[in-house]
């Protein structure tokens, strides 16, 4: 096992519990703050937010921010006016043109003096405000404290920062930033990019889980490549607890249905399947034994292939301390545990090669499914899938 690492963790789960910190932060610091946001919008905790960071810059601390043009486009060209009249620097990443739409940066990072971050998958709006439970989605951050750490985000910061405007060729500006993992005894800092080849954070994750013995994830959106698929249905065959809750509520219905398709199989191989029913959920945690991961990426092909991304893991039982129970972030008490039986009508099972030509019936009198309705009365498939080439790739 990895020695202790040296830099200090405080955990958030709710909006209402994160802000005020961030806020406080950015009002004690006396040399620099650097924001990255991929959603900052025009509503009461943005005002917050950007009053803090104008004050900031009037007495004479460096600020710059960074914001994902796509998921801030709905923000006012004119709202950080008053922070570049005080003297800061705000940039816009990717500004939207058509040939390199998808190229986002989805990282949230806050660092103050060059020794305070934070990290996770809240944004800065009015609806991470709240619980979790009552009101307000369901996310966490973490609050770091730790030079060496602390300063490898920060130069990850001033390399994004740099590109974000992509004037650069584009060759040049894809080697830019590289799929990185920094490493000191018992942290990692694994930062990914738009490329081919595998992510950093894949790396890790498959490592991990191939001698997992529990395994716990909190993922808002849910659409994992084949092979992490795989190796989670892997661990749990071999006797290995895995877990997942994931929304059951959600902003981008697409991605929650795509994500329920991959239930059956998983559910057969043994992994436990909740959802979280209170609010939307947008949290981003993986709990694998003794190690955590915390940061901005969802487990899904865009965060682990197309996204800038930054995630933490940290490695030993004092990484998560009391949050290596996923109740203490999404109450495990206001989770529905899905079985195969719970799946929504017109779901088939491609592992036997079959495929619906239409949803289930219902049979009156059957208890409701985990998704509405009545669980659906078994029917015979249509035809046998078609096999195609090497297209028999099993979980």
């Amino acid at each position: 096992m990895s020695a202790p690492t040296s830099s200090e963790i405080q955990w958030f789960r709710a909006g209402e519990d994160l802000f005020p910190v961030s806020l406080a932060c950015i009002a004690e610091a006396r040399e620099s703050i650097r924001l990255e946001i991929y959603i900052f919008s025009d509503d009461q905790v943005g005002r917050r937010f950007l009053d803090a960071l104008v004050q900031a810059a009037r007495r004479g601390v460096r600020v710059q921010v960074l914001v994902d043009a796509l998921g801030s486009w709905l923000l006012p060209r004119a709202f950080f006016a008053p922070l570049i009249a005080a003297g800061a620097e705000v940039r816009r990443f990717n500004p939207l043109r058509l040939w390199r739409f998808g190229v986002r940066d989805h990282r949230k990072l806050l660092l103050c003096d060059d020794r305070v971050a934070f990290v996770g998958g809240f944004n800065i709006a009015d609806e991470y405000d709240g619980d979790g439970v009552t009101r307000g989605w369901c996310d966490l951050g973490a609050r770091i404290e730790g030079a060496a750490l602390v300063a490898r985000m920060t130069a990850s910061f001033d390399e994004l920062f740099a590109l974000a405007d992509f004037r650069r060729k584009p060759l040049l500006r894809l080697r830019g930033i590289a799929h990185k993992r920094r490493t000191t005894p018992g942290e990692d800092l694994l930062l990914s990019r738009p490329g081919r080849g595998a992510s950093p954070i894949q790396v890790a994750l498959r490592a991990d889980l191939a001698r997992a013995s529990d395994v716990r994830i909190i993922s808002a959106y849910f659409l994992p490549t084949w092979r992490l698929r795989r190796d989670l249905a892997r661990a749990a065959r071999r006797g290995a607890r895995v877990r997942l809750i994931l929304a059951g509520k959600s902003d981008v219905l697409v991605s929650q249905l795509a994500g329920r398709d991959l239930y059956r199989r998983l559910l057969d191989a043994g992994v436990e399947i909740y959802e979280y029913q209170p609010q939307i959920l947008h949290a981003k945690l993986m709990v694998i034994d003794g190690t955590a991961y915390v940061g901005s990426a969802n487990l899904d092909v865009r965060s682990l292939r197309l996204n800038y991304e930054l995630m933490v893991r940290r490695t030993g039982q004092p990484a998560a301390g009391g949050l290596l129970n996923p109740g203490r972030i999404c109450d495990m008490g206001h989770q529905g545990r899905l079985h195969r039986a719970d799946l929504p009508p017109g779901t088939c099972d491609r592992r036997r090669g079959t495929r619906c030509r239409r949803p289930y019936r219902r049979e009156a009198g059957r208890s409701p499914g985990a998704f509405g309705g009545d669980r659906p009365a078994r029917r015979a498939c249509a035809r046998p899938l078609r096999r195609r080439g090497n297209d028999r790739r099993r979980l």
